[in-house]
């Protein structure tokens, strides 16, 4: 599959993707740091979240009480978080200038229009979407590359959806929604499930609160990492306990990159730099 200028699967380098999501806490400033540390530590896109509020929520889940900084209500918070089209202007703008690429995941019809007016190479359908057929149909008719997040969901529910987009151009991420993830619930085996029964890409999109897992997910066939982002975990806002910081994603693309130089090849022979050594220690040969 072919994003950009990136070659994803087979023996191409695994596509890194660092989710900003709301992180930015509504704030494009911040949003750009997170950009500028992720191309620093090494990742290949930024990924942020979209929603058209009333669409997304009933008008009985904004009026909640809710203090937050935005003001005292569910719908406040809500609001405050989503960043306008003049903020994603100069993401877009940001972004280009530092061949970095970016998307989103659109939590509503309305919101992958407004991410196709920025033309994105391509785009992510949250776990929590997985479900939403109309959504989905809306998707696979922009003919976009897709990557779409397994997390809480069943096979069946998996299989509806897969059925509703175009295995060709689909990624499917292997995803634990627990925040943060502990190792035991975190099941790597299963990408290749996804594999096996869907004859798609797989990938791994983390919420652990470590680097060695998804390093090992690479070694298990994942060509996609995506891992939740933030500048500091004690910042205000709730995905930054369950995100990892610019020298932890910096740790991980490393290990990533070794791990692809460790797969090698599935042929064994004797290596060159074997040679001196088998001449040294070998001293009988009688086969």
């Amino acid at each position: 599959m072919k994003i950009g200028k990136y070659e994803i699967g087979g023996a191409n380098p695994v596509f890194v993707i660092a989710e900003i999501g709301i992180n930015h806490n509504g704030n494009v400033d911040l949003a750009k740091e997170l950009i500028a540390a992720a191309k620093k530590a090494g990742c290949d896109a930024v990924k942020f979240q979209k929603r058209t509020v009333e669409a997304v929520y009933t008008a009985e889940e904004l009026a909640m009480p809710r203090e937050n900084p935005f003001g005292p209500t569910n719908g406040d918070l809500k609001r405050g978080l989503e960043l306008s089209q003049e903020a994603y202007e100069e993401i877009d703008r940001f972004c280009r200038e530092r061949d970095i690429l970016w998307f989103a995941s659109p939590w509503d019809e309305d919101s992958v229009d407004f991410l196709e007016r920025f033309d994105v190479l391509f785009h992510k359908i949250a776990a929590a979407s997985l479900t939403d057929a109309g959504l989905l149909k809306k998707i696979r008719a922009t003919g976009k590359p897709v990557v779409l997040s397994t997390g809480m969901s069943e096979m069946n529910e998996i299989d509806a959806a897969v059925k509703l987009l175009d295995k060709e151009n689909l990624i499917l991420m292997h995803c634990v929604s627990q925040y943060p993830a502990k190792a035991e619930n975190i099941n790597l085996r299963a990408m290749n499930t996804l594999a096996d029964r869907y004859g798609t890409l797989v990938g791994y999109s983390g919420h652990e609160l470590d680097t060695v897992l998804s390093a090992v997910a690479v070694g298990m066939g994942a060509c996609v990492v995506e891992r939740h982002f933030t500048l500091d975990r004690d910042m205000w806002g709730s995905d930054h306990k369950a995100s990892i910081i610019p020298v932890e994603m910096e740790t991980l693309i490393k290990n990533i990159r070794l791990v692809e130089q460790a797969l090698g090849s599935p042929e064994i022979r004797r290596l060159p730099v074997e040679v001196p050594v088998m001449e040294k220690l070998r001293r009988v040969n009688s086969l």
